[in-house]
């Protein structure tokens, strides 16, 4: 245990003059004396960010790498993941990806007391993460609030909590959960949220919290549009072809998609994605319901071409309550006309704005397939609609609104963060002119 007691002697040692001479500059921010920081500010590098997250970065790409991978264009990014348990010895593994983000991944030994795995997280984080990379001065970035446990003693620059999901409405979340989610409400500087839903039933637990609902890379999707190759595994698929891809848990409506590819048995199901938390054996299983399995990100666009609908599959239940689907804008980037189950986020505004049709039905979700594949469809208006919705919608645009939240907290707290801000908003232009969100367009 010799890592716990360099843990220890970590956290008794005296603060370091750089700690003292911040301390100093919160105390007595009220008389100014900001000779010493003056001269740095000409000097100062944008502070790196440590992310702890709930979800493997090569597991499926989805909000934490699209804003990561740009936080990582100008700044160092440590992405910690949830330890592996199977080491005889504890350990950090930590690769780049092409991105610029570094991976780490905790291993640690089996058959420890929780105490023990805070205590050993704690002191690898420190010594083989921290002084080893000579990390000083830094953000946390939060996507578990469970991560909360091993890195209250922490000092970052700011801390962030960008509340994705409603982790404690999953299935068997850990227990804890909701307890280290208000100790990290507390602590937080500020709170994203990722859609409206989750926001309103958040917005009353911070002063500073912000829905900043899924968002695109059109370019990338909107290659669906020019009738890329058929990917073999569905080239031989006939048609009409109606697709889901995203993860396969216990939000996906199981019984609406059994009911549908019996009802209409001329129409083929593409499911793409991994299954996770429930049994695969549980999935309906039909000649017209094809399982493809995951898909990597780069994939996603040639599959979307040689579908016909759509679909978002989601069930009612507790899981699905404050969910805003990233697939959503994708599949509409892709040019693909989208039904959904009402799911808060996708009636308000997608269905609201006529760009998706809601059925939670299978007579409904049958009506509304034919009407996109009659000649009552106009799809040229339709296309024209959903250009027009998304064309500020972006994953830089988001971004930049973050950023400019975090600068701010920066600039308030520290004074010699006013001239990075100044060049950061240099740089970035009119994606930090404002940190309003649309309902459609993340902005």
């Amino acid at each position: 245990m010799e890592r716990i007691k360099n843990l220890k002697q970590l956290i008794n040692k005296e603060p370091t003059p750089k700690t003292n001479e911040l301390e100093s500059l919160r105390k007595n921010e009220a008389t100014k004396d900001l000779s010493v920081l003056s001269q740095k500010s000409s000097n100062l590098k944008t502070p790196d960010l440590i992310c702890f997250s709930h979800l493997r970065w090569d597991f499926v790409y989805q909000r934490p790498q699209h804003l990561l991978s740009r936080c990582a264009k100008d700044r160092r990014v440590f992405f910690i993941e949830e330890p592996i348990f199977s080491e005889t010895q504890a350990r950090l593994e930590i690769s780049p990806r092409d991105c610029g983000v570094y991976v780490v991944v905790p291993f640690l030994p089996q058959g420890m007391t929780e105490n023990e795995y805070t205590a050993i997280q704690q002191s690898l984080l420190i010594d083989e993460l921290i002084f080893e990379h000579e990390i000083k001065e830094y953000i946390c970035w939060y996507y578990t609030p469970m991560a909360f446990k091993f890195t209250q003693h922490l000092e970052p620059l700011a801390v962030i909590y960008d509340c994705m999901d409603e982790l404690s409405a999953f299935k068997n979340p850990p227990p804890g959960l909701r307890e280290l989610e208000g100790e990290l409400l507390n602590r937080a500087d500020l709170v994203f949220t990722g859609g409206f839903s989750l926001y309103e039933a958040k917005r009353h637990l911070h002063s500073s919290i912000y829905p900043f609902p899924s968002s695109i890379d059109a370019r990338h999707f909107k290659q669906a549009r020019l009738g890329v190759n058929a990917p073999a595994d569905q080239a031989d698929i006939p048609h009409p072809r109606l697709g889901f891809y995203g993860v396969i848990d216990e939000r996906f409506d199981i019984a609406l998609l059994d009911l549908l590819s019996q009802k209409r048995p001329d129409w083929h199901f593409v499911i793409v994605g991994p299954v996770v938390k429930i049994d695969s054996a549980d999935l309906p299983r039909r000649q017209n319901i094809h399982y493809l399995g995951g898909k990597a990100y780069q994939e996603l666009p040639t599959y979307l071409s040689g579908w016909d609908i759509a679909m978002l599959l989601f069930a009612h239940n507790e899981s699905t309550r404050y969910i805003s689907p990233t697939k959503t804008p994708e599949y509409l980037a892709a040019g693909v006309p989208v039904i959904s189950t009402s799911i808060r986020d996708v009636v308000r505004p997608y269905g609201q704005q006529g760009l998706v049709k809601i059925a939670d039905t299978a007579d409904e979700f049958i009506a509304a397939t034919e009407y996109y594949l009659s000649a009552e469809f106009n799809r040229a208006n339709w296309l024209r609609q959903v250009n027009e919705a998304l064309l500020y919608n972006s994953w830089d645009r988001t971004w930049g609104r973050m950023l400019q939240l975090i600068n701010a907290v920066l600039v308030e707290r520290y004074a010699e963060y006013k001239t990075l801000n100044r060049q950061l908003s240099t740089s970035t232009g009119s994606l930090l002119k404002s940190a309003v969100v649309s309902q459609v367009t993340g902005d």
